[in-house]
């Protein structure tokens, strides 16, 4: 792809589509089948840069994986709970879910391991996670000192313990506690201190766990008792398409009029993010739900004022949206995401105000005033997301420009071509 790319207006959407499977998912699966005893096979695999980073530091542990990226299908050796190689230097790239999930699952070893990514990634804090695995007895430390990767984990397992955990920058910290859990030398409490953010992604972990057959009890989203030792039970496991993928087809309809389905989802969907479609039905769209599909349908919109800490992924694509609809938006309860690939509050306003838009940012919310919308080069900062929604700006505002495109390779290698090829389905 080229340095840039142009959207062009597309006039009303009427197709369907189906998103690649959920990267959230891919890689919580992916754990689980390498700490399982036996071979499991995933299915509706995601291919991208964040599951093959995942999948190859998988490999660097010693063990025995192998791909068919284009049959979207995994198949993983699983090492019973204790990864088999007492030394590793792995790779995370840019992917949060890989170095935090990844410290959690090479403490259950013998050795010593670390983790380290590209130069975002060293912004990226780790320290609350370290910290409640060293109430586990494990010796995890930030190289540098600042509470980010690098991270340097002197591994001999973990024990039988009560362990506090920070839910207030990201849940990927409890998520790899809890899927790593299962292994220690015997039962795991986990407490979870202060607000827990993006909730419906722990829910997610528990139930790919309950999938490879460990049960966590729990008392709300504030305690877990983790059964141990315990072994997940390998299995062939099949992936559903990317909510948070699906949530840029949803708005194009949105912004473009007509009508676009999403195949492959349901009310049922594992994701949260599957209710942004809430959201886009209290701005004025239509939202019809199946059994395995998901239709949105344009409708003049209005804005609203909406807590978004469930489904934070979905900020940038619904702040695309609040362009077009009347009156202001205000999406609140977010300030977790200036942590993400990029300070996304302030990324979004810098772009917002770009493109005609009145842009005021808290703390933790953006107010959002339409004004004359009109096109803009766009800076997206490295962030998929941040290309992946601005783009559907372009689908009724011409002159809208891209910067480097090539940054949806992280969870979506393919989106301009899908985005595409449903402009054309009308």
């Amino acid at each position: 792809m080229s340095d840039t790319i142009e959207i062009k207006p597309t006039g009303p959407m009427d197709g369907a589509i189906r998103p690649p499977g959920s990267k959230s998912i891919t890689n919580r699966a992916l754990v689980c089948a390498a700490l399982a005893d036996g071979a499991s096979t995933l299915t509706g695999v995601l291919d991208s840069e964040d599951t093959r980073v995942m999948l190859a530091a998988i490999a660097q542990l010693g063990l025995e994986v192998s791909a068919d990226w284009p049959g979207r299908s995994v198949r993983v050796v699983g090492c019973a709970g204790r990864p088999p190689l007492a030394e590793a230097d792995l790779y995370v790239a840019n992917s949060g879910t890989t170095v935090r999930f990844l410290t959690a699952m090479v403490s259950l070893g013998e050795g010593t391991f670390r983790l380290d990514g590209t130069a975002r990634m060293r912004q990226r804090p780790i320290q609350p996670l370290l910290d409640a695995l060293g109430q586990l007895g494990a010796r995890a430390v930030c190289e540098l000192g600042t509470g980010c990767p690098p991270v340097v984990v002197h591994a001999g397992g973990l024990s039988g313990a009560a362990a506090s955990i920070s839910g207030e920058i990201s849940s990927q910290y409890l998520s790899g506690l809890l899927m790593a859990a299962p292994g220690a030398r015997g039962p795991i409490e986990l407490v979870v201190a202060g607000e827990l953010v993006s909730k419906p992604y722990v829910e997610m972990t528990l139930a790919v766990m309950g999938s490879f057959g460990v049960t966590v009890e729990r008392a709300g989203a504030e305690r877990f008792l983790v059964p141990a030792p315990r072994s997940y039970k390998a299995r062939q496991y099949a992936i559903e398409p990317d909510a948070s993928a699906a949530s840029y087809f949803f708005a194009a309809a949105a912004i473009a009029g007509g009508r676009v389905t999403v195949e492959g989802l349901s009310r049922a969907s594992l994701q949260g993010d599957v209710t942004f479609c809430d959201c886009l039905a209290a701005m004025g769209c239509q939202v019809e739900y199946g059994a395995d599909r998901i239709t949105v349908t344009g409708r003049p919109l209005h804005g609203i004022d909406v807590d978004m800490n469930a489904i934070s992924d979905t900020v940038q694509t619904l702040s695309a949206v609040a362009l077009f609809a009347e009156g202001v938006t205000l999406i609140r309860n977010v300030g977790h995401i200036r942590h993400k690939e990029t300070d996304r509050l302030s990324a979004l306003a810098t772009e917002l105000r770009k493109l005609g838009a009145e842009v005021e940012e808290g703390a933790d919310w953006l107010r959002i005033e339409p004004g004359r919308a009109h096109g803009a080069t766009l800076d997206t900062y490295d962030d998929h997301r941040m290309a992946m929604s601005l783009a559907l700006v372009g689908l009724r505002v011409a002159g809208v420009v891209i910067d480097n495109p090539d940054c949806t390779a992280k969870t979506y290698p393919g989106f301009f071509e899908d985005l595409a090829r449903l402009s054309r389905m009308r």
